[in-house]
């Protein structure tokens, strides 16, 4: 086509036909690109909102898992300090029963005047005792007779002699005492030695 601008005496405007064509192009172009971004947009927000919901329901189950965790631990330093508070209640309930036992003992023996039965009275007391003490778990440490054990007994005293075998405990000084595995007190003993 022949622009009639050109010979009107216009000579600085010379539109071509392939310029006008290619900002036709350009405008195509233009809005094709749009359309593909928007396309990619759409796509790329239906592969975000399953992530997105994935990742918001992850999220509040962590947060959910975290609280949890947390009145967990809470409720769990409470009972501790309830057990540490408290823990020795069961025992103190039978022990009252030994306090009683006692203050009848001394009432006992104030009207009586044999002493067999001041000795009776005692025995029953101490019997009452340790039969609370057993049951609350409480073990004697075994230890005449035996081998010595550091783990279990300490040697206070040792003596030379050839009737009893190196290292077996002669004597028991002071008894000793266990709660399931765990000594209380060793047992102070008297420890044979060689010669």
């Amino acid at each position: 086509m022949k622009n009639p601008f050109k010979g009107a005496g216009n000579e600085n405007v010379d539109i071509n036909d392939n310029e006008i064509k290619s900002d036709e192009e350009k405008v195509a172009d233009e809005n094709t690109e749009e359309e593909a971004k928007e396309e990619i947009g759409e796509e790329n927000q239906d592969d975000v909102n399953p992530l997105q919901e994935k990742y918001d329901r992850l999220n509040n189950q962590y947060i959910r898992l975290a609280a949890d965790f947390d009145n967990y631990r809470k409720r769990h330093e409470q009972e501790k300090e309830a057990l540490l508070k408290y823990g020795a209640e069961n025992t103190l309930k039978k022990m009252i029963e030994v306090l009683d036992n006692f203050e009848r003992g001394l009432k006992a023996i104030e009207t009586v005047e044999d002493c067999e039965k001041v000795k009776e009275c005692y025995n029953l007391a101490y019997k009452n005792f340790t039969d609370v003490l057993t049951k609350a778990g409480l073990e004697p440490i075994k230890a005449e007779g035996e081998i010595f054990d550091p783990n279990l007994h300490d040697a206070v005293m040792q003596t030379p002699t050839a009737d009893k075998p190196e290292h077996t405990i002669i004597a028991e000084l002071q008894k000793g005492y266990k709660l399931g595995d765990k000594v209380l007190r060793p047992t102070l003993v008297n420890v044979a030695v060689q010669e």
